[in-house]
């Protein structure tokens, strides 16, 4: 199986797919991603700028029409969701895989 090149996502870029299941103009991004990454995540907006730009290129992302024509609004398109569920998928085989493996407390007990 070949392994997608744009996968894993930086957290950054995960969070901002994701705040972007709907369409949202950069402020609402920013809140977002601070909102589901529980305040461990906090975009300056260089960085959300250079990063929905970098997403607009790939074809992950797209502007969408909004209320306000001053504001850019963005939406996932499906490839960005698709890249977006797959890097999810990876990274729960990681958590099932990370339960079965022994861990430290198992290896003193066998000692």
């Amino acid at each position: 199986m070949n392994r997608d090149k744009r996968l894993p996502l930086t957290e950054t870029v995960f969070y901002v797919l994701l705040a972007l299941r709907l369409p949202a103009h950069g402020y609402l991004v920013m809140s977002r991603v601070e909102q589901l990454s529980l305040g461990q995540v906090r975009l300056a907006a260089g960085t959300l700028y250079g990063a929905l730009e970098n997403l607009m290129k790939q074809g992950l992302i797209m502007p969408v029409p909004g209320v306000d024509p001053r504001r850019k609004v963005y939406q996932i398109t499906d490839g960005g969701l698709a890249v977006l569920e797959r890097d999810a998928q990876r990274m729960q085989h990681m958590v099932a895989v990370f339960a079965t493996v022994p861990g430290q407390e198992d290896a003193d007990a066998s000692v």
